[in-house]
This record gives C-alpha cells, sequence and structure tokens, in this order.
C-alpha cells in the first residue's frame, strides 16, 4: 500500500539509548531532561530565541489564544485543518473567515481589512503546506489595527522566510510534531514567541497536561539528527513529481519567493475536466492513497461559518488532493498510475 504520508524512522538502536536513560532516570513526566534537552536542541536547530514543547499542535494554538489573551472575533483562513478553527471557537471566540489566494492557498491579505470590526482581536493564519503566508502585509494589518497575530506553522517546519526561521514571524507561531508531519515526535508539538512574557505564561499554562509518553521526547531527538537527509529524499521525490505530472490539467502551488521549501507535502490542483473522485477511486484500487486536504472548505462547516463568501477556499478545497511523499516512497508507482487515468 501507498499512503500519502508514512512517519520517518529512526535506527532502533538510536532510539533505545535515549528509552534506556529514560527507564534508568524514572521520570516520565513533568518537564523531564529529555523533554528539556529537545527544546534546546530545536532552539538551537530552528534558530529560535524560545520554544516550548506541548502534547500535540492543537493544544499549542489554544494556549497561544489563551496566553494572548483574545476576545471576540479571530480573522481566520477556510483552508486549513479543523483544530485552527476549533481552537478559536473552544477558546470562547469567534471566527471570522477570509478567503484564500488562488495561487498560494493561504489566506489573501488584500480581503482581511474588510473584515476587520470593532470584535477584532487578533489574526489566526495558517502557513499552507508549509508555503508563508504574506508575512509584511499581515503584520502590516495587524499593527495598523492592533491586532496579534498568531501562525499555525504545523506544517512549516525547517522553512526560512527572508533567510529567518517562519516560526520568528507574528506574535507566536505554533507547529505540530504529529507523525503525519515532517519531523515528528510521534505525538507533539510547539509554540514559538519572541515575547519572553508571554511564553512565561504559555511555561506556566502548559504545566497541567503538557507532557505526554516521555518517549515522545526521544524518537523527536533522534529525528532531528536525521532531517536533513529526510528534506534531501523529499526534495529528490518532489522534483521527479514535478518533472513527469505537470500539465495543463495540473496546478502546482506558488511558493513564496522569499522562503525555502521544506517539502512537507506535494499538494496538486486538478483541473474540472479531471473528476477527482474518479482519479481516487482509480488510484485506491491500485493500493495509492493520496489525500484530500483541506475538504470540505471549514466556511462551509456550519459549526463554525456564518456563511463568510470565500469561493476560492470552495473551489480549492474540491479540486486538491495531496500524493504521497515520504522517506522510502518509489514514485514511478504512483507516476505512471496517475497517467494511465490522467490520459
Amino acid at each position: 500500500m501507498i499512503p500519502v504520508t508514512k512517519p520517518f524512522q529512526p535506527p532502533l538502536e538510536e532510539l533505545n539509548v535515549h528509552l534506556q536513560d529514560i527507564w534508568k532516570s524514572g521520570i516520565y513526566t513533568n518537564n523531564g531532561p529529555k523533554a528539556q534537552q529537545l527544546e534546546l536542541e530545536l532552539k538551537e536547530y530552528l534558530n529560535v530565541p524560545d520554544l516550548l514543547f506541548l502534547t500535540n499542535g492543537t493544544i499549542a494554538l489554544q494556549l497561544a489564544i489563551k496566553a494572548l489573551d483574545l476576545k471576540g472575533e479571530i480573522i481566520t483562513t477556510p483552508f486549513s485543518y479543523v483544530a485552527t478553527t476549533s481552537s478559536i471557537v473552544w477558546e470562547g471566540c469567534t471566527p471570522v473567515f477570509v478567503d484564500i489566494d488562488s495561487e498560494t492557498f493561504n489566506i489573501d491579505p488584500a480581503l482581511i481589512e474588510a473584515q476587520i470590526t470593532s470584535k477584532t482581536s487578533a489574526i489566526l493564519a495558517t502557513h499552507v503546506f508549509g508555503n508563508p503566508c504574506d508575512i509584511d502585509e499581515i503584520d502590516r494589518i495587524a499593527k495598523k489595527h492592533n491586532l496579534k497575530v498568531i501562525y499555525d506553522g504545523a506544517h512549516a517546519f525547517g522553512v526560512k522566510y527572508k533567510g529567518e526561521s517562519i516560526f520568528n514571524f507574528g506574535d507566536i507561531t505554533t507547529c505540530s510534531t504529529h507523525a503525519t508531519k515532517l519531523f515528528h515526535t510521534v505525538e507533539g508539538g510547539f509554540v514559538v514567541s519572541k515575547n519572553k512574557d508571554l511564553m512565561k505564561r504559555v511555561a506556566f499554562m502548559r504545566n497541567f497536561g503538557h507532557n505526554g509518553p516521555y518517549e515522545y521526547s526521544a524518537v523527536g531527538l533522534v529525528n532531528l539528527r536525521h532531517f536533513k537527509e529526510i528534506i534531501i529524499e523529499r526534495k529528490n521525490i518532489s522534483e521527479i513529481y514535478l518533472s513527469n505530472l505537470v500539465n495543463s490539467n495540473i496546478f502546482i502551488q506558488k511558493w513564496n519567493n522569499h522562503s525555502t521549501n521544506n517539502h512537507s507535502y506535494f499538494p496538486i490542483l486538478i483541473g474540472d475536466e479531471i473528476n477527482i473522485n474518479d482519479l481516487l477511486l482509480f488510484l485506491n484500487k491500485e493500493d495509492i492513497f493520496p489525500r484530500r486536504y483541506f475538504f470540505p472548505s471549514l466556511s462551509n462547516v456550519k459549526l463554525f461559518s456564518k456563511k463568510e463568501n470565500t469561493p476560492v477556499s470552495s473551489k480549492v478545497s474540491q479540486q486538491l488532493i495531496c500524493l504521497p511523499l515520504y522517506v522510502g516512497l518509489e514514485p514511478a508507482f504512483v507516476i505512471n498510475h496517475f497517467k494511465i487515468f490522467v490520459s
């Protein structure tokens, strides 16, 4: 079977070294030495001033909202994983959807100001598939209207914007390190901010329920050592896809030209002349399992939306799939069957 992704599995002997240390110490929770080591190594690798490891990316979003003491309305994107919006709702705020750019799939900054009201307290924008938002324009709008900015960087591990870590922008940035992510700790997530007082608040809030099984930190420590080779292999697979699959029926995400690409996903937008459901059914029968991201558009979910007009997000969510991309994948099989259907 060829799933859309597989977690990178580090050499078991490397992982066992950390597990043996944990077993000897008897410390499994409460911010133990392995969790602290992971935070330090992540800060060094990402070149960020402060980082706090958490149980998952959803908790990271919730703590970001809570630490910033946000109230009222939060402007956000309808094209993201449901946790981006559910975190807003769970923290007692109201999501206000702004449509996305048809090429980058990120929130369209040109549409943000029209949705700002006296109740607006923040902008929560997702770097979709790791592609940075228009950070400069969002920052300008936020400063003009005295709004806080949270970036959901769940897909953006290792990405640099204008030579600096993508996590260093906004008031606070969150990341997921779930097993489906480019860099994973089995489960987990973290928050980054340059604001020391804000990070102190997050550190205090995370104390209850912060640590899951202690092995999460051990897996993260080992995977971080292999991250460069992971990126190289995923880039190679992406380039093979690009050279074999791009045609008039397929649109590739427009990447921010000030940014590096971490090759965390390979999303393609399927043209109208191809029935996406038939394509998926055909590939699934061949044991190939791409995935639809993010379907449906959150602006079409009755629980969240006040029927904001987001036609681009609705269209993209109906036509986009991510092709399998992971270390060890042989892309030729996927390419051949994709071509059979398209032709």
